[in-house]
C-alpha cells in the first residue's frame, strides 16, 4: 500500500473484549480476535481499529488506563498482541489502536505519585488548583453523569481537573515531560508494529487548561509535533483524530497556513454523520447536500473518516433544536433510548424498524461519500442494542456469531450479556446463518466492500453533490479521481422516481451500472434512470486506468 493508503480503505472498529473469547473466560482476548481474522479478509476489511487494550480498573470501558505500555492481561499478553499485528500483516490488515492520553485512570502510578506529596516528580504531570476554580461546574462531557469538572483531593490537599469522570483526571499538557512521554508512548506502539492511533478527545489534549478559564488557549503545534514523530518513526502511520468541533476549526486540525498537511491526517467526520442522521429520519437529503457544498476544503493528503455508528452514541449536538426534535421522534422516540439529551443509544438495523431496504440505502450512501469509510462490529449483519444496558453499553454488546450457546462468542457467561431474545437476538442475526444465506446482509455487505475496493476515486477523489433538478429525496452525487469518475444515485424516498442524467452522458464512456439495490438493466444514455423505493445505483461513467 502506499503512504496514503487510509484513503482508500475500510475500517473496522471493535472492543477486543467483546468480539470473540479463545480460552472460555467470558472475556475476548487477542487470540479469540486472529481466530477471527479470515472472516474480516472475506468481508473486505484492510484497517482495523482496536479500542482501548490497555491494563484498566474497568471503570469506562478502557477509556480510564493504568499503564500505555501494557495491555490488559484479560485480553492476553502483549506477545499475543505481537502475534496478532503479524497474523493481521499477513492478510494485508493494517491495525490502529485507541490513544487515550486526554487523561489517565486515578489508579496510575503517574497520579498515585502525584497525590502523594507536592514534591512527586509527577505532581506537575496533572492540572491541579490550590482554590476551588470558579469553572467547577463548566465543561462537562457527560452531563447527566458528571457532577463538575474540578474535584477536590483530600490526599493531595487540592483541586484535579478531570474533562471526563473524576476518576480520570487530565494530564498536564503544559508540560513538556507530558508532551515528551506521550511521543515515547507512540513510538513504542509504531515500534511494535501498529499502523497508527485513533486519538480520543484531541481538542483536549491541546488545550492548555487554566482554573478558572472555561476558553484556555489551544496548542495546535503540538499535533505538528506528533504528526512528525510518528512519521519519523513510520512513514505510512496514521493520527485519526475524534474532534467533534465546529466547522470552522476543523482546517486546523488538519494543518497551519503555513504548512498544509502538517497535523491530523483524518478526522471523523461528525458533521455529516448527523446529517446522514438527519436526511434518513426526513427521508430528504438537503441536509447532506449543503453540508457537502460548505466542507472545508483539506489540505493535500488530509482526510475524512465517514460512519454512521460508532461506540458511542450518535451525537446530534450539531444539529437546530428542531432538527434534533425531527431525528429524535423518528430514530429514538422513547426517552430510553436517548443519551445526555444530545444522542441516540442504538443500533442502525431497529433504528431503520429493520427495513433491508432502507439499511442498505444508508450504508450505501455512506461508503460513497466522500472520505474512508468506518463500520462498527456486527453492523454487517444488522446487530442490535440492548436497552437494559446503562449508556453507551447498550451498543457495546458481544458479536453474534452463531446459535450456540452466547452466539458462539463463549463458552462462559459473556463479560456483557449477549442479546438473546427478540428480532436481534443471536438466534436470528448471526454470522454462521448469513454466511449460508447469498441474499443476507453480510453477503450484501461483502459485494459492497469489494466493489468500493474497485473504486478508488471514492476514497481519494472528489466528491461532487449533482446540482440539476431532481425528484424529491433524491441525492446524486459524483465522484472524480485519478482513476475515473463514478456518479452515485440514492432515493431517500417511498416513491418510485426516474432520473434524468443525460447531461453527463457527453462526458462518460461506456457507462455501466456497477452495484445496485436491483437489477435496472442497462443505462443507456442515462436519460431514463429508475429507482425503486430507497433505491440507490452505483454508474461508472468512465476509467482512465
Amino acid at each position: 500500500m502506499s503512504e496514503r493508503w487510509y484513503t482508500e480503505s475500510v475500517i473496522y472498529c471493535l472492543d477486543v473484549e467483546t468480539f470473540q473469547d479463545s480460552n472460555g473466560d467470558g472475556i475476548g482476548d487477542f487470540q479469540g480476535l486472529i481466530g477471527r481474522l479470515d472472516y474480516l479478509t472475506r468481508l473486505g476489511i484492510n484497517c482495523l481499529w482496536l479500542h482501548p487494550i490497555h491494563p484498566t480498573p474497568g471503570r469506562d470501558d478502557g477509556y480510564d488506563a493504568t499503564d500505555f505500555y501494557g495491555v490488559d492481561p484479560r485480553l492476553g499478553t502483549l506477545g499475543d498482541f505481537a502475534e496478532l499485528l503479524h497474523e493481521a500483516a499477513n492478510r494485508g490488515i493494517k491495525v490502529i489502536i485507541d490513544l487515550v492520553v486526554n487523561h489517565t485512570s486515578d489508579q496510575h502510578p503517574w497520579f498515585q505519585s502525584a497525590v502523594a506529596s507536592k514534591d512527586s516528580p509527577y505532581r506537575d504531570w496533572f492540572v491541579w488548583s490550590d482554590t476551588e476554580p470558579s469553572d467547577r461546574y463548566q465543561g462537562m462531557v457527560f452531563p447527566g453523569e458528571q457532577s463538575e469538572t474540578w474535584t477536590y483531593h483530600r490526599r493531595a490537599r487540592a483541586w484535579y481537573y478531570h474533562r471526563f469522570y473524576d476518576f480520570q483526571p487530565d494530564l498536564n499538557f503544559a508540560n513538556p515531560k507530558v508532551r515528551e512521554e506521550i511521543k515515547k508512548v507512540l513510538a513504542f506502539w509504531i515500534q511494535l508494529g501498529v499502523a497508527g492511533f485513533r486519538m480520543d478527545a484531541v481538542p483536549f489534549i491541546i488545550e492548555l487548561t487554566e482554573p478558572g478559564n472555561p476558553e484556555p488557549p489551544m496548542d495546535f503545534d503540538y499535533l505538528t509535533e506528533l504528526r512528525q514523530h510518528v512519521q519519523w518513526r513510520r512513514g505510512d502511520a496514521v493520527l485519526l483524530a475524534e474532534a467533534n468541533v465546529e466547522p470552522e476549526q476543523l482546517p486546523e486540525y488538519f494543518g497551519d497556513s503555513r504548512s498544509s498537511g502538517s497535523r491530523i491526517h483524518m478526522l471523523f467526520d461528525f458533521m455529516l454523520n448527523g446529517r446522514l442522521v438527519l436526511a434518513l429520519a426526513r427521508r430528504n437529503p438537503e441536509a447532506v447536500i449543503e453540508w457537502l457544498r460548505t466542507t472545508p476544503k483539506l489540505p493535500p493528503g488530509g482526510q475524512w473518516a465517514t460512519f454512521l455508528r460508532n461506540h458511542d452514541e450518535i451525537d446530534l449536538s450539531r444539529l437546530t433544536a428542531e432538527q434534533r426534535d425531527d431525528v429524535f421522534t423518528e430514530f429514538g422516540p422513547d426517552p430510553d433510548m436517548r443519551l445526555y439529551d444530545r444522542g441516540i443509544r442504538r443500533r442502525l438495523a431497529p433504528m431503520l424498524g429493520g427495513d433491508r431496504r432502507r439499511l442498505e440505502l444508508a450504508y450505501s450512501l455512506q461508503f460513497t461519500l466522500r472520505g474512508t469509510p468506518v463500520i462498527r462490529y456486527g453492523e454487517e449483519i444488522g446487530m442490535g442494542e440492548d436497552l437494559a444496558q446503562p449508556g453507551r453499553y447498550a451498543i457495546r454488546t458481544p458479536m453474534q456469531w452463531s446459535v450456540t450457546a452466547n452466539g458462539g462468542f463463549s463458552e462462559a457467561e459473556p463479560i456483557r450479556p449477549v442479546i438473546s431474545s427478540g428480532a436481534y437476538g443471536y438466534k436470528s442475526v448471526n454470522v454462521t446463518a448469513q454466511r449460508h444465506d447469498d441474499s443476507s446482509l453480510l453477503a450484501w455487505f461483502e459485494r459492497m466492500v469489494r466493489t468500493l475496493r474497485e473504486s478508488p476515486e471514492v476514497g481519494s477523489g472528489t466528491c461532487t453533490a449533482i446540482d440539476q433538478p431532481l425528484p424529491p429525496g433524491v441525492l446524486v452525487h459524483r465522484a472524480d479521481g485519478a482513476t475515473g469518475t463514478m456518479v452515485f444515485l440514492h432515493n431517500l424516498g417511498t416513491e418510485a422516481v426516474t432520473v434524468d442524467l443525460s447531461s453527463l452522458y457527453a462526458e462518460s464512456h461506456n457507462p455501466n451500472g456497477v452495484f445496485a439495490d436491483r437489477d435496472y438493466g442497462d443505462v443507456g444514455d442515462l436519460s431514463a434512470l429508475e429507482l425503486g423505493p430507497y433505491g440507490y445505483h452505483w454508474i461508472r461513467l468512465r476509467r482512465t486506468s
